[in-house]
């Protein structure tokens, strides 16, 4: 079993922001699957489907960002998932050009608080996690990451969507090594 997690923050507020774009992800991969992402447990909205044969558990923290180990570690305990095996993180990256996406194995927060919450609850930072690119901070940080992408940034968020839904799917069906080979 897998739990992938999607990082951004739950009031309507913040939907298409570059900072919720780990939501975006998730429902990207929700309607590939064909999967609703709404009940609500472990501080989070989840969703429950296959990804050839393997079951996995969509997940969208409801904490908001910077409180976003609280639900990584609800659902850990829940299903007792091993973090370095069986989660994916995905979040916002502003050290990556808009729509591009990284993949890593494990790693340190690098500045991101969602991810830096879940290391903190996990115990670890040994998790699978795929960056998606926002593009770089020109001004105020905070009014960066919350603002909406402009028309042009959109399209190429949207590619950088699909790319890390086809990326979580390749780590589950096959390895990290091959995700990252394909799409680093």
């Amino acid at each position: 079993m897998y739990a992938v997690f999607g990082l951004g923050n739950p009031d309507k507020e913040y939907d298409k922001t570059r900072h919720n774009i780990g939501f975006d992800v998730i429902d990207e991969l929700a309607s590939q699957m064909g999967v609703e992402v709404k009940t609500k447990r472990h501080k989070a909205l989840c969703g429950i489907g296959n990804i050839g044969g393997e079951k996995v558990i969509l997940v969208k923290p409801q904490t908001y960002m910077n409180l976003s180990g609280e639900s990584v570690r609800a659902v850990m305990d829940f299903y007792k998932l091993d973090p370095e095996n069986d989660i994916i993180v995905i979040s916002d990256d502003i050290n990556l050009a808009t729509g591009r996406i990284r993949i890593r194995a494990q790693g340190s927060a690098g500045g991101h608080n969602g991810l830096k919450s879940i290391i903190n609850h996990a115990g670890t930072q040994k998790f699978k996690r795929v960056r998606v690119g926002v593009g770089a901070n020109e001004g105020n940080l905070v009014n960066h990451v919350l603002g909406k992408f402009s028309k042009g940034e959109r399209v190429l968020a949207e590619q950088g969507i699909k790319d890390a839904a086809s990326a979580v799917e390749v780590m589950i069906l096959e390895d990290i090594n091959t995700a990252m080979n394909k799409f680093n």
